[in-house]
């Protein structure tokens, strides 16, 4: 009776984690947010399973978890450790039964993972023939349309010229052959979707730091054509130089992103949506995760965000969960979106070590 009572005490003690932080949050009206997990440290990619398993990657913890839920109740009711012990697991991709993760300088496999969530198999090495800096290191993963994995290469710095082996994004087959460069002048992608209709590669990149409150612009880009280059080190934001690396540049060169999304925002995870459950001004948006500045004087960014379209043309950019800081104090920091089929979206927040679940019912 006595460790049962302390027991009670001390769950007691807990402090609220879920309830009086969402409280804070704003979503417009008609929209829901509501926890989906809170046991998920350090969460960052979201990527789903045949059989509706979320599987989710972590920074900073070192595991890939796998959420399920079991009665359909919008909430996860088992969340499972799959894998642990690796170097910023932060990339998840689904295919064929299998779970891919990035791990730095390897993607790793877990085979015929949903049927195998109790007992996990061992991840076999697809390559580990990546970078091992572990600065822009971490990396968001997926399979395109054209069944290849794409795996961006961060420069491996703030601002410097990173080479041909860093500062791009690429893919590969399935069982790591046949590396292929997609686009370089890319500084550190870490959210990429591709748009239905088109099939085109849109991506968001995270401008350099030490050029003050407002300077560069993170950046919401289109790739249109293989090989293109998208400005860094030597042109920031599409129209601005580097003082160091833009000398004798032009930024006629390079690619413009298409949207602005502002100084140091930390845009990160982006998806377009393809749901029904949203408002038909949804279809075919951009959602983006935006994790926050951590440099600047006032924080910017610490919201997800609505990118409309129409083509390539931007026609909105609006909030669609704020409140994740007040008063320049943050509590979370979204990380990633999924749209999940029943038309709701998914956000990842890996300073709480959260899942987060937005639906919409007028």
């Amino acid at each position: 009776m006595r460790l049962l009572l302390s027991l009670l005490l001390a769950f007691s003690s807990l402090p609220a984690l879920a309830a009086a932080p969402l409280d804070r949050l704003s979503v417009p009206k008609g929209f829901h947010i509501a926890l989906y997990s809170d046991q998920v440290p350090d969460a960052r990619e979201i990527a789903l399973g045949a059989k509706g398993t979320v599987f989710v990657g972590s920074n900073d913890a070192g595991k890939v978890y796998a959420l399920t839920d079991t009665n359909g109740d919008g909430v996860a009711d088992k969340v499972r450790v799959i894998a642990s012990g690796l170097q910023l697991p932060v990339g998840v991709a689904f295919k064929d039964g299998d779970l891919y993760v990035s791990a730095v300088s390897r993607i790793l496999v877990l085979r015929d993972i949903e049927n195998h969530l109790d007992d996990p198999p061992k991840p076999v090495v697809v390559t580990d023939r990546l970078p091992t800096e572990t600065h822009h290191g971490w990396k968001f993963i997926a399979f395109g349309p054209d069944g290849k994995l794409y795996v961006p290469i961060g420069a491996p710095c703030n601002i410097c010229d990173p080479g041909p082996d860093h500062g791009k994004l690429i893919r590969m087959n399935a069982d790591g052959s046949g590396w292929q460069d997609v686009a370089r002048g890319i500084r550190n992608s870490v959210g990429f979707d591709w748009q239905p209709g088109t099939h085109r590669l849109w991506f968001t990149d995270n401008g350099r730091d030490m050029m003050g409150d407002d300077m560069p612009s993170d950046e919401l880009n289109e790739i249109v054509g293989p090989g293109e280059h998208f400005g860094y080190p030597y042109c920031h934001q599409g129209d601005t130089l580097d003082p160091e690396f833009g000398k004798g540049k032009s930024c006629r060169d390079y690619v413009p992103p298409v949207l602005k999304l502002g100084a140091h925002v930390a845009a990160l995870g982006m998806r377009f949506y393809t749901g029904k459950q949203f408002p038909t001004s949804y279809k075919g948006a951009i959602i983006v995760a935006e994790h926050g500045s951590w440099n600047r004087t006032k924080k910017s960014g610490y919201r997800v965000m609505t990118v409309r379209l129409n083509g390539s043309r931007v026609v909105s950019y609006e909030p669609l969960v704020s409140g994740f800081e007040q008063d320049e104090k943050a509590w979370g920091r979204p990380a990633d979106v999924q749209p999940l089929p029943d038309g709701s979206v998914l956000v990842s927040d890996d300073l709480a070590g959260s899942v987060y679940r937005v639906t919409y019912k007028p």
